[in-house]
């Protein structure tokens, strides 16, 4: 709800500027900061081993200027969709800087990359090989990928498990030699693809995930026969989502994942694996805050109801499929002057739905109308994770900020057009 630590949360000066912004702009609005993405970028790469291979995934934030940030401090693209692709080369990322992932690509999807000049995909079954390979073939194209592995086990304590379970990604181990029985010369297999969990709790965990990541590699890769190529550990690492917070610092990530390369995948050092790495969420989610404005304050049986102007529809959209926090959404004021006793209240959008909620009840103290709140730390997974076409009102505005100059002021916008047909369909 209302964070109770809010004076120490936000910094006058940020809530100076937050406040103009939405004064200029109107509400509600993401604001992103590329000079925090500059810093997270920093800091990953000083936790990973020298010479690793940085995916940035883009569906954390696919925004063009943030992706261009990344591009520009030499981190590779991890996309999964055609629009995902659009704004990877728009942001200057080389079409031999993608990796293609995702499961069920479709031929169309495939055939798309193909012309863009991807060559590289990660597939994630047997299935999934033999289209990309038949559609590599259809356009004469030498083209490579990466086997995603879905193992047995993972390490225990990730934040979502990705693996271990029966899911949509990734070839299970038993399944590799059928794998090999369709191998076409139009695809090339020349690396590996592991990713256990996402937004994992503690360093001691994530090591723990790396650990049992190399072993897959080194087995994976003796079973498929591969030398050198590739060996995509996937990510892990973790950020705070929408509350107040900081980014998890890995002091010990890099001396470990060194050691444990060692001995799983010798021949690392000179690049025979290369080891990769991917990332959104560590990237870009401490660079993002959404402000918004209180419109209604109102009183349902005991519990005070604030409504905002900004719910699922632009913020964490993937609580309507079991993904809110425990706590909820916890937004800092930017007026300091509340006044009044705390009482019971939740926090929730003008969507037309009871689901449409962001905090439940908790006690705390509940601001006025028309005032503004900051949603911290959503530069990941925040407007691009939500259900921006339910109720079609508008999007949120989008500003990028480069210090205190505004790189970009937009709002994305939905459009319509015909549908066309597909070609040879009668």
């Amino acid at each position: 709800m209302v964070d109770d630590n809010y004076r120490a949360s936000l910094e006058a000066r940020e809530r100076e500027t937050l406040a103009a912004l939405r004064e200029r702009y109107g509400s509600p609005i993401y604001v992103y900061r590329l000079d925090r993405v500059r810093r997270a970028a920093a800091d990953l790469k000083a936790s990973l081993p020298d010479d690793a291979l940085i995916y940035y995934s883009l569906k954390a934030n696919p925004e063009v200027p943030i992706a261009a940030e990344l591009a520009g401090a030499g981190f590779s693209a991890e996309v999964s969709s055609a629009g995902e692709l659009t704004a990877a080369l728009a942001a200057g990322y080389r079409a031999d800087q993608c990796l293609y992932t995702g499961p069920g690509k479709t031929a169309e999807e495939i055939d798309n990359a193909l012309l863009a000049g991807i060559r590289l995909f990660s597939v994630e079954s047997v299935g999934d090989y033999r289209r990309v390979a038949r559609t590599a073939a259809a356009h004469a194209v030498q083209s490579r990928c990466l086997v995603r592995v879905n193992p047995e086990r993972g390490a225990a304590g990730t934040g979502l498990r990705m693996s271990g379970k029966p899911s949509q990604f990734g070839i299970e181990l038993g399944n590799l030699d059928e794998l090999m029985a369709v191998r076409q010369d139009s695809l090339d297999i020349v690396g590996t693809h592991v990713f256990l969990g996402t937004n994992v709790r503690t360093e001691e965990e994530l090591i723990a995930e790396f650990a049992v990541g190399v072993e897959v590699t080194a087995v994976v890769r003796r079973r498929l026969g591969i030398v050198g190529g590739q060996a995509n550990l996937g990510g892990g690492f973790a950020a705070p989502f929408a509350e107040p917070g900081t980014r998890p610092r890995y002091s010990a990530l890099r001396a470990a994942v060194s050691d444990m390369l060692h001995t799983g995948l010798p021949g690392w050092r000179e690049g025979a694996p290369r080891i990769a790495f991917e990332s959104g969420r560590a990237l870009v989610g401490d660079c993002g805050t959404l402000v918004c404005t209180v419109t209604d304050v109102k009183t349902s049986r005991s519990t005070t109801q604030v409504v905002l102007d900004a719910g699922t529809n632009a913020l964490g959209g993937m609580s309507g499929l079991g993904r809110l926090m425990p706590t909820g959404v916890r937004a800092v004021p930017l007026d300091l002057e509340l006044v009044g006793a705390p009482r019971e209240a939740a926090l929730v959008g003008p969507l037309c739905t009871p689901l449409d909620v962001l905090a439940r009840s908790r006690i705390t103290m509940v601001p006025d109308v028309d005032s503004a709140l900051a949603v911290p730390n959503v530069g990941a997974y925040g407007l691009h994770a939500s259900l921006l076409a339910f109720l079609s009102r508008p999007m949120p505005g989008i500003v990028v900020l480069d210090g205190d100059h505004v790189v970009s002021a937009e709002r994305l916008e939905f459009g319509r057009g015909p549908l066309a047909e597909r070609e040879g369909v009668r």
